[in-house]
């Protein structure tokens, strides 16, 4: 059922949501109600709250804005909190900051339920947010509060700004960058190097990106490369071309990645814009990673995957687009163009491969790995924050968990079936850190785990006879 549940199918749940809507689930806040919105709090079906999930339906997956047809996407992501972290559904509460949209066909919908009017911006957007941050601390502060679907403008704006005031986490940032850190460890494992020899190249340098490579050089530097060193291994690509130190385009956190214009001076120019684009960083560089985060479907090309990987022995191929429909490439057509070397998860799920006589299993390297556990981690441990070490323990746990350390033919990924028992252990390591971070009250390993495991509740139905 997680396709349904969860990507890809979601996808169209937002499309079509004023159009299925049957009956309340989640709450809705409209930038007209502003003045109001601890009372809208207050109306919660249940008054317990352990986890709030929120978006403002800007940028979901990859089809973009859906306005308040978005809240599907809260919905379905703390169905799996409940089946994976085993947060008790009526402790969960979806939320969509209706802000308007700027989706010419919502607006023109005479079904639509949102708001119609153009996205609100600038201070006045900033200051709703702030309107409900402040409702939710007044109302609910121990809650635990996950953005989501955020556009890359506002994202790490709006996790900087709230990440030391309340217990909370962006998980397109956070989540997506240790998902991919753990699938990347158990890959480099797999072929047989180290992390800081890799050479990575990522198509996409939104949020989501920058995040990723955030966590991947915070790894290289504890493998032993200095900061500068860790930087030069990655080569980060967006609409533009290469992100380089002539660009006056760049935010703060994507300067960081910003390779020297002098490193480039024999780099091939594309010859439709001058940019320096995926096929001619692939030419120049000796890549061994290559990362999607694009929506761009078919970006990884049969000639660029080839020349990848007639310099790479085990190229590590990673399209992490959403949903099914966005993927950069499609597994099958890696494997079979790397000669079935290539090692390979997916952000949306795809079937099994059968290459000359062998099955290959693809792991889906997606989020659900990670943020049910991190719930689990932190309501289990009563934490007062959530900090980036806590989502690379977490990574680290899930790549320890990787069935290919036993046999390099598996996936890079534990089998979703099993996503419960692994829950608990990327819980614990996480928990681990926020003990250690002294976020979170000191008690014994054994103490930790009995505490993570009751925690986790499960569907169980009384007879009646």
């Amino acid at each position: 059922m997680l396709p349904i549940v969860y990507t890809p199918v979601v996808a169209e749940a937002c499309q079509e949501f004023s159009h299925i809507y049957r009956r309340p689930r989640g709450l809705i806040i409209s930038y007209p109600l502003r003045d109001n919105i601890r009372q809208l709090l207050q109306n919660r079906p249940n008054k317990e709250v352990s986890v709030i999930v929120v978006t403002d339906g800007e940028r979901i997956l990859g089809i973009g804005d859906q306005g308040v047809g978005g809240l599907a996407i809260p919905i379905g992501k703390l169905a799996l909190y409940s089946l994976i972290g085993g947060v008790p559904p009526v402790l969960t509460l979806p939320v969509v900051l209706d802000v308007g949209t700027n989706n010419e066909e919502r607006l023109a919908d005479p079904e639509y339920l949102g708001w119609r009017h153009e996205r609100i911006t600038g201070d006045a957007y900033d200051d709703f947010v702030d309107r409900f941050v402040q409702a939710l601390k007044q109302e609910l502060p121990h809650t635990l509060l996950q953005w989501e679907d955020f556009a890359q403008a506002h994202a790490r704006p709006i996790l900087n700004r709230y990440r030391d005031q309340l217990l909370t986490f962006n998980d397109d940032i956070q989540g997506t960058a240790a998902v991919a850190c753990g699938a990347i460890l158990s890959a480099v494992r797999v072929s047989g190097r180290r992390l800081r020899d890799q050479q990575i190249v990522m198509l996409g340098a939104g949020s989501a990106g920058v995040g990723v490579a955030d966590f991947l050089r915070e790894a290289m530097v504890a493998d032993g490369l200095s900061e500068q060193e860790a930087r030069s291994r990655f080569w980060l690509i967006d609409r533009d071309g290469l992100l380089h130190s002539q660009r006056t385009d760049l935010s703060a956190e994507q300067r960081v990645y910003a390779q020297p214009a002098e490193r480039l001076a024999n780099f091939p120019r594309s010859a439709a814009n001058h940019h320096v684009g995926l096929s001619e960083v692939i030419h120049q560089v000796d890549a061994t990673i290559l990362i999607g985060l694009s929506t761009l479907p078919g970006a990884f090309s049969e000639s660029i995957v080839r020349e990848m990987a007639c310099k790479c022995p085990r190229p590590i191929i990673l399209p992490l687009s959403n949903p099914t429909s966005k993927s950069e490439a499609v597994p099958e057509d890696l494997i079979r163009w790397t000669d079935g070397r290539a090692l390979v998860a997916t952000g949306s799920p795809f079937p099994d491969v059968h290459y000359q006589g062998r099955t290959i299993r693809i792991a889906q390297c997606n989020n659900v790995y990670i943020f049910p556990a991190m719930g689990l981690a932190l309501l289990a441990t009563q934490a007062r924050r959530v900090t980036d070490r806590m989502f690379l323990a977490a990574a680290r746990s899930l790549a320890a968990q990787s069935p290919a350390i036993a046999d390099p033919s598996a996936p890079l990924l534990p089998a979703l079936t099993s996503l419960r028992q692994a829950a608990i252990e990327i819980a614990f390591t996480a928990a681990e850190q926020a003990q250690r971070d002294g976020l979170a009250p000191q008690t014994t390993p054994e103490a930790l785990r009995n505490a993570i495991t009751s925690a986790q509740w499960a569907p169980q139905y009384s007879l009646y006879l």
